[in-house]
């Protein structure tokens, strides 16, 4: 016999003996039990009816909430949108309630209407969207007719005037929707915080009756709903409504936040037209009682077996998590000095969950002399965040390896990561590229919290040192829609600067006040002159502090980034007219470059060459015919580089992207052009193309 064979055999055992006791138990109470039966019997069923009442009540409640909460969840997950359109592009207010109608599909209905006189160019403004029940199609159509008149509805009034969300009395919607609907409607503010419009969602009520009537208790019960006014909204048996008496069970329940009221109505008969039968058939009940006892002990050891499974189940899934854990966090850079052979660059990070698995990342490596690094917050918690976190990240690590601009780093990932985004889960974002020789910072940031540099900055100051956020774009979050133009920004680091990066676990931990630790206290944490790792102690200290034994209801993550060089500061720098008559000032730039490099004749003659044939490219075709424009290059010179940066104004071209000469072929089989940028490709070590601003910018590098 097995181990487990005798676990099970023992609990068995004391179950049998155990349960003779109760059974003998059970016959003594059941005799005295059907004494005072039928005493007992009309209390216990008014108390079955009402549990039972109470059960159909909160069902069908919890059923018109989930339409409530997806309802309102659509609206809310659209203001940040709407709030967007408003400051950046007007015109496109119109998308906003065809995304609330496509997301949602409990939503009949949607309109965002500009209070009137907002926008001068739109006085009245109230595009309509709303599902098309026979092809399932998104229509659009305006509200802002005379006969409609939406700035007089209840559902633009009452949110107007109370500041916050609202759900109307039910009323048939003539115009928009042509149904009978109930609309949650919530104001948008501008960024002066000014209500600029009212962003709605309906919900048609045909499905509330097809509920009511499918929530019967008992065979001759009815439902009702009302509103907060105290209009009948619908009775499941009107006849039955009217010659009702005082012989009848009333139960009710609210339906928060809506102001509706369900009831369900139960006569008396129903609820006792069974008491007469007891008296038949208790003693056979109490036979059939003792063997049910006796069936459900048996019954009991076995749960006892089961549960004692469950309870090992239990176990095996929160190790899952633990290792679920352990592989998220295996994915992030967590061994820290990150870079100890370095001087020049200071590391410290951190991710503390909420859950046993969180949505928040960051990342960082170097490449080429460039510190690569992000910092993310994904909408959500929990296994499906961690996941979207994943993909977040390794996108993050594929695209940044063949990728230097940001900007095209972060739109790569956006449109991988909105083609296919079933769950509408998005993933706020900072890409930073540090030029750790020259303390160039080019960065996008999509949607996140604005990096805090902490050095030269003199916008903040708080004591000790100064504190200022970087100014950043109005980019949307990752994931939200493709095709968006990310765009990207620069500034430059001087020794000492720290960059502190951060999701927004840290500004929004609560205490047991409910209280935020806010931007206020993270600055004045972070005015002292610290290290990487100090600052970093230093934040999670002062919120351990603040946030005491209240629990964690976000996951916190830092990234701080301390520059320790002294930048490389361009060494030669010139300018010419986009005219060929001035390609011999090119050698004369060369020249005074070698003899500083100390560069070989050869070296020499195959830089100026490289650099003349790609000005030359430039001064010849970045210009239309005629006009007159600017080519700047500069040298930046290193310990084992020497780095050209060509800019121009002309009309954007990227070099890089012309297919390779086939240099094999004959001068008269090969087809025109190619051949200029093959010759820089064999002189040059690498050659990257960006435009920024605006402006060509081809940089050329050669090792020596």
């Amino acid at each position: 016999m097995s181990k487990t064979e005798k676990t099970e055999k023992k609990i068995l055992g004391k179950s049998a003996r155990a349960g003779l006791l109760v059974v003998a138990i059970a016959i003594v109470t059941l005799e005295a039990t059907s004494i005072i039966q039928y005493i007992y019997s009309q209390r216990g069923i008014k108390e079955e009816a009402s549990l039972r009442a109470q059960s159909e009540l909160q069902s069908a409640t919890n059923k018109i909430m989930d339409i409530v909460n997806q309802a309102e969840g659509s609206v809310s997950n659209s203001l940040w949108v709407a709030e967007w359109c408003l400051q950046v592009s007007p015109d496109s207010l119109v998308r906003v309630p065809q995304r609330v109608v496509e997301i949602n599909p409990a939503v009949v209905g949607s309109t965002i209407a500009l209070v009137p006189g907002y926008n001068k160019k739109y006085p009245l403004y109230s595009p309509y969207a709303t599902r098309n029940m026979e092809t399932g199609q998104i229509e659009t159509l305006s509200l802002a007719t005379e006969s409609y008149d939406y700035p007089s509805q209840e559902w633009f009034t009452k949110p107007l005037a109370l500041g916050e969300g609202y759900w109307s009395e039910p009323y048939f919607d003539e115009g928009g929707g042509d149904m009978l609907m109930s609309t949650f409607s919530k104001p948008v503010k501008d960024h002066d915080g000014k209500v600029a419009a009212i962003l709605t969602a309906d919900i048609s009520l045909d499905w509330l009756k097809v509920l009511m009537e499918n929530t019967k208790s008992y065979p001759n019960a009815y439902n009702t709903v009302t509103s907060r006014n105290g209009q009948l909204m619908l009775c499941t048996n009107p006849e039955a409504m009217q010659s009702a008496n005082s012989d009848t069970l009333v139960f009710q329940a609210p339906v928060e936040r809506t102001g509706w009221t369900l009831a369900i109505i139960i006569p008396e008969d129903d609820l006792f037209a069974g008491v007469r039968k007891v008296g038949m058939v208790v003693k056979i009940l109490q036979l059939l009682g003792i063997v049910l006892i006796v069936v459900i002990l048996r019954l009991i050891a076995k749960s006892q077996l089961k549960y004692k499974n469950l309870s090992t189940q239990k176990e095996l899934i929160q190790n899952e998590l633990r290792i679920g854990h352990d592989i998220q966090m295996s994915l992030i850079p967590k061994t820290f000095p990150a870079f100890p052979q370095r001087t020049d660059l200071d590391i410290a990070a951190c991710i503390v969950p909420a859950k046993e698995v969180g949505g928040d990342l960051y990342d960082f490596y170097i490449r080429d002399e460039k510190l690569f690094f992000c910092i993310g917050d994904v909408s959500g918690k929990g296994v499906p965040a961690a996941l979207v976190m994943t993909v977040t990240q390794s996108l993050f690590r594929a695209i940044s390896s063949r990728e230097y601009g940001p900007a095209k780093i972060v739109s790569a990932m956006n449109e991988s990561m909105a083609e296919k985004n079933e769950n509408s889960m998005f993933v706020t974002f900072f890409c930073g590229v540090l030029d750790l020789a020259t303390g160039q910072l080019r960065y996008c940031n999509a949607g996140h919290n604005p990096a805090i540099r902490i050095g030269s900055s003199e916008s903040m100051v708080v004591t000790g040192t100064s504190v200022s956020q970087l100014p950043v774009e109005a980019n949307i979050p990752l994931g939200l829609d493709t095709g968006f133009s990310f765009k990207e920004q620069e500034t430059f680091l001087d020794y000492d600067d720290t960059l502190f990066l951060y999701t927004d676990g840290v500004t929004e931990a609560e205490n047991a006040s409910f209280e935020l630790f806010g931007e206020e206290r993270l600055n004045a944490t972070l005015g002292t002159k610290r290290n990487a790792q100090e600052h970093l102690d230093a934040t999670r200290d002062a919120i351990s502090h603040f946030v005491g034994d209240a629990p964690q209801n976000d996951d916190i993550t830092v990234l701080v980034v301390h520059y320790l060089a002294t930048p490389v500061k361009k060494e030669r720098h010139l300018i010419l007219h986009n005219d060929i008559q001035q390609i011999p000032q090119l050698a004369e730039f060369m020249e005074t470059i070698a003899e500083e490099k100390g560069l070989s004749q050869n070296d020499t003659m195959s830089l100026n060459l490289a650099l003349e044939e790609t000005v030359t490219n430039v001064i010849l075709y970045a210009y239309p015919d005629g006009s007159d424009g600017l080519v700047d290059i500069e040298a930046v010179l290193r310990e084992h580089t020497l780095e050209f940066i060509i800019t121009d104004s002309g009309v954007p071209f990227d070099p890089t992207a012309a297919p390779e000469a086939d240099v094999t072929l004959s001068a008269e089989e090969r087809s025109i052009g190619g051949l200029g940028i093959y010759l820089v490709r064999q002189l040059m070590d690498e050659i990257h193309y960006q435009r920024i601003d605006d402006k060509n910018v081809l940089t050329l590098i050669k090792n020596i």
